[in-house]
């Protein structure tokens, strides 16, 4: 039986309207995706061309081009120092989001997000003004603090903003944002080395410093958002949160809801050390799930098509332009998609789309490994590559994306945001980030070495994982469909695994609140 198919019930039902100030109070809030979607998709297209090579890292560019080597193609790219320049900002990243814990607790998620797009802003114009790898590597790092501040702040501010029963489609509106970035920097890689290729390093300068206009976009965003009741009332400024919360929920009367958010807030402010209370047996459910989703997120593989698919497709065959554009065909994917996830996930649920993704997303990694292992074999030598088996390879990744667009990409982000109690959801986000940031990290720096070690094994590896992330979900998540943010602990109550943790130790808690008494 799975574990976590009991749907949750017995909760209060919040009056409140799907306003025109809720949505796009939510959208402009979800300009803080553009910045790690732009990243996510200009790295790997800037490090496919050949004149960046050429300018920062001429040993691998003669590595790919040489026909010493060709044969081996699996090994094209092969260099320690090329993906550092990719990952390093995720190191940044991971580091950022600490701090921007504290940041995001005591002045606000707003303030958070505007430091976010500042970093990101300053790191966008280094890198587009580099003349040495310390300069780019430099300005990665920036970009990393800016995406840090962001991913800790965005997605717990559209989920205590939205109304519980859209609260799942408005959050993805974070992934949503990231997918927009990812396309719109695949574009730009390929419109620029297509405009600029003969013009020396205009075509990655204007690609790279293309980022500056995401950091813009938060930042002016920043200024205009206004910050959400929740965090009001942690700071104290109840008036100010009640009048906001009426405002958003478009009606008269939102004691109910104000209140339990009052109530919420005076029991986290007995909590003085959210990061060790995190660690109590109480949270352990939601702890589980803070290091786990994110881990798996990453496990899938998607992010080795998000920053290699121009450098994935330049192996197999395709030629510099040619992956570029068959990158963007993916990368077009990726934002389609992800609408089937808005539309569906506060209908059909959490879980169902996780499934269901995580199904699609294993066949078509084994077909994957499977094709490449008939065509190149573990020489690497595909000899002539027709376009019928370079059409096929395409249509199966954009399989692929799209299963992860409408499920762990954008569930990756909503369930960690809305699981959390208020005491310690700051802490507990961190976590998700940092966590997401080191999968990241890793996978980024390790990925070429992987794909000229494991050659078509590297498809097998991450499918097996996609295998036990869908078993992890299906026995331990419960749904957390049309659960009000501040009643979410119910849900692990509920649950056949979790309850013995969660009432266990609500009941030994009780039980010494009455011998106090």
């Amino acid at each position: 039986m799975a574990g976590g198919g009991i749907a949750p019930s017995g909760g209060k039902n919040y009056p409140g309207k799907f306003t025109k100030r809720v949505f796009i109070t939510c959208l402009v809030a979800a300009f803080g995706g553009l910045i790690f979607g732009y990243d996510l998709g200009v790295s790997g297209g800037v490090t496919s061309m050949d004149v960046f090579l050429k300018e920062f890292f001429p040993k691998v560019y003669l590595q790919q081009s040489s026909a010493s080597v060709s044969t081996n193609q699996y090994c094209k790219f092969d260099s320690e120092t090329l993906t550092l320049f990719t990952s390093s900002l995720y190191l940044a990243a991971l580091v950022s989001c600490l701090c921007a814990s504290t940041i995001t607790r005591v002045l606000g998620r707003r303030v958070t997000m505007l430091a976010g797009g500042l970093l990101f802003l300053f790191g966008a114009l280094l890198n587009a003004f580099a003349h040495s790898v310390g300069m780019l590597i430099a300005g990665r790092l920036f970009l990393g603090f800016g995406i840090g501040f962001a991913n800790q702040a965005v997605p717990i501010y559209l989920s205590e903003t939205a109304p519980y029963r859209f609260r799942g489609g408005l959050n993805m509106m974070f992934q949503l944002a990231i997918t927009i970035g990812i396309l719109v920097a695949g574009l730009a890689n390929y419109l620029f080395d297509l405009k600029y290729k003969n013009h020396g390093n205009l075509a990655w300068r204007l690609s790279l410093g293309g980022a500056a206009v995401p950091a813009v976009f938060i930042i002016l965003g920043s200024f205009f958002l206004p910050d959400t009741p929740n965090s009001l009332i942690e700071r104290g400024k109840h008036e100010e949160a009640k009048a906001q919360l009426l405002k958003l929920r478009g009606i008269d009367n939102v004691d109910e809801e104000f209140n339990d958010l009052v109530d919420a807030s005076e029991a986290a402010k007995l909590v003085k050390h959210p990061w060790s209370t995190l660690l109590t047996r109480k949270y352990r459910p939601q702890l589980v799930f803070a290091i786990c989703i994110p881990a798996f997120q990453q496990l899938t593989g998607m992010n080795v098509i998000t920053f290699y698919a121009p450098v994935l497709f330049k192996t197999v065959g395709f030629g510099s332009s040619a992956s570029l554009a068959s990158a963007l065909i993916t990368n077009g994917v990726n934002f389609l998609a992800t609408f089937v996830s808005i539309g569906l996930v506060d209908k059909f649920g959490r879980r169902v789309l996780f499934l269901e993704g995580g199904v699609q997303m294993v066949i078509t990694q084994v077909v994957v490994g499977v094709a490449m292992a008939w065509k190149f074999g573990t020489s690497g030598n595909p000899g002539e590559l027709s376009k019928g088996f370079a059409a096929t390879l395409v249509t199966l990744i954009c399989i692929y994306v799209a299963g992860f667009a409408w499920s762990w990409g954008p569930l990756g982000w909503l369930v960690p945001s809305e699981i959390f109690p208020l005491e310690v959801r700051s802490a507990a986000q961190a976590i998700n980030v940092s966590v997401n940031m080191i999968f990241t990290f890793a996978i980024a720096q390790v990925f070429t070495a992987m794909l000229c070690h494991m050659k078509f094994g590297l498809f097998f590896f991450f499918s097996f994982f996609l295998f036990v992330m869908s078993c992890f979900i299906f026995k331990y998540l419960p749904e957390t469909k049309g659960v009000p943010i501040e009643e979410m602990g119910r849900v692990w109550e509920q649950h056949p695994f979790w309850r013995k943790y969660v009432v266990q130790d609500k009941g030994i808690a009780m039980s010494k609140a009455a011998q106090n008494v």
